[in-house]
Parts: structure tokens; sequence; C-alpha cells
């Protein structure tokens, strides 16, 4: 039977083998979602320890804590409203807040839900929140930065790409990732880089890669962490790469082992690992 659940940590392994930058003054407990700022290098985070935290990112890699807010319960989502001013977060107390942190004001219960609030997206066309509840079918979801399509990870350790457009129907495929051997794991995150328009996956392997969704490519694997990577996201410019490493809960709180502690970490994506490559063959040769 494949292991369909996220890695258990061994005690003295190496949480952090590619070399990132920690982020500082991390959270309690699990992460469970990462998202920069549209507007500035401000990471918010949310975590199973019930609190929302947001870091100044500075130039030279190191992180600074900026502020804190609570919920009730662990908090599952985040995101930032377009013109970088405003947090919003959703969590197991079932309420969406609006934390209006730029400007020092405290937070405020702008929705509810009958069940946990796993997601959230600000759509800013329509100056509207979005908000998803806790169905126990989630997968995760990225849209094409050009609209046109979307991607859909699987806790099968799958990514499938599928175009919008039917005369575009040809080029939707789908790739496995996330595996070692017979071991399949989550596919937990999927972040599209802002600029080149690759992406990135994160998964309960622990692992993140790159990869280029029209050459077919990946662009590149990176060493794989002690504890299953649950969220991730790039900047808005594409020049870091931030993801959590941490218990995904995934195998049951008798799984869970609290010496492991959760970190945030900060890479710098190098040129070659996310901008993408001519697709194999399309210049004569291979």
């Amino acid at each position: 039977m494949s292991n369909l659940s996220g890695l258990t940590a061994v005690v003295g392994a190496n949480p952090n083998p590619n070399k990132s930058v920690e982020v500082t003054q991390p959270p309690t407990d699990s992460v469970s979602s990462l998202s920069f700022s549209p507007k500035g290098n401000f990471l918010v985070a949310t975590s199973w320890d019930n609190q929302v935290r947001c870091w100044e990112i500075l130039q030279t890699g190191s992180s600074v804590a900026k502020a804190v807010i609570s919920h009730d319960q662990p908090v599952l989502c985040s995101t930032w409203k377009d013109d970088g001013t405003t947090v919003f977060s959703g969590g197991c107390d079932k309420q969406v807040k609006m934390w209006p942190l730029m400007s020092g004001g405290q937070p405020v219960t702008v929705a509810m839900h009958d069940a946990p609030v796993k997601e959230l997206a600000w759509v800013p066309e329509m100056n509207l929140l979005v908000t998803g509840s806790w169905d126990k079918t989630l997968r995760c979801v990225a849209a094409f930065p050009d609209q046109q399509g979307f991607l859909v990870g699987s806790i099968e350790g799958r990514v499938g790409v599928h175009h919008m457009d039917d005369s575009q129907q040809s080029k939707n495929f789908t790739f496995k990732c996330h595996r070692e051997g017979s071991d399949i794991y989550s596919v937990n995150s999927l972040n599209f880089h802002p600029v080149h328009h690759t992406f990135a996956t994160a998964g309960s392997d622990g692992a993140f890669n790159f990869w280029d969704k029209d050459s077919k490519q990946r662009l590149k694997a990176m060493a794989r962490c002690s504890q299953p990577i649950p969220c991730s996201t790039f900047n808005n410019d594409g020049s870091i790469f931030a993801y959590a490493v941490c218990y995904d809960w995934s195998k049951g709180a008798e799984n869970h082992n609290p010496a492991a502690k959760p970190s945030i970490f900060l890479h710098t994506p190098q040129e070659s690992e996310v901008k993408g490559k001519p697709r194999l063959g399309t210049s004569g040769r291979k």
C-alpha cells in the first residue's frame, strides 16, 4: 500500500537541506498558509496555534516580526487585498476576519460559515472576497497567470494542466510528482512565478520543485526537507519563494512529533530554476 500521507519527522534530520534563510519567530504549531503582500515584501502566515503573523522581509533577506492577531481556533487560510493594505484570514472558528494591517487597525469579523473556512481569495475586478468552507474534498488549485487555464494538484502525487478553451484541449496533460518508489505524497501547494509564469509544487514528501508547463519539463528539483511542506508562495516579483516545513497532520495526532518544530524558509530562486526553457524538439533537434 502506497504512503498517501506526509513524512514522519526524524529527530536529527535536516529541516533545511537547501540552506534557505529561516524566518524569525515562527509559529509554535504547524503553518497552514503563507501569503505575500502584492505591494511589498510583507509575509503573512496562518497557523494551527490560532495566530496570524506578519513579517517584513528586508533586502538583506532577514525577517522582522511586525504584528500578530488571534482567532479563537486554528487559522487555515489567508489572502491580501490587492492594494496591500488589508489581510483576510479564516479558520476553524468558522469566521473570516478582516485585518487592516498596514494602518495598524484591529481585525473585525466580516463573514461566517457553518464549517471551518479553508480557502480565501480576493477578486480585485469585483472588489469581492470569496470564501470556501471545508468539505473534505479539496485539492490545491492555481489559475494560469493569463487566466486561460488552471492547475489541479491531488493527494495522489499528480498535477493536472487544464485549458479553458476547447481548441486548446490537446494541450491538457497530467504528470506525476512528489513520489519516491512506491511511496506517493500529496501535492499541497501550487504557485505560479509572477514574471516567468513557470510554477512551483510543494508536497508532503518535504520537497519543492519548479516546473515549466509549456515545455513539460521540471526545471529544478530541490532537496527533501525532513518534514512535509504544507504551503508555499512567491512574493510579488518572484525574487523570494517562501515555504513552510512542518507536520501537515495528514497522519493524525498520533504521529505528531512535538520535538520537530515548525519553520518558515525563504529561498532565492535562480533564473535557471524558474525561467522557462524551449520545448524539446522545437528547434529541430533534441
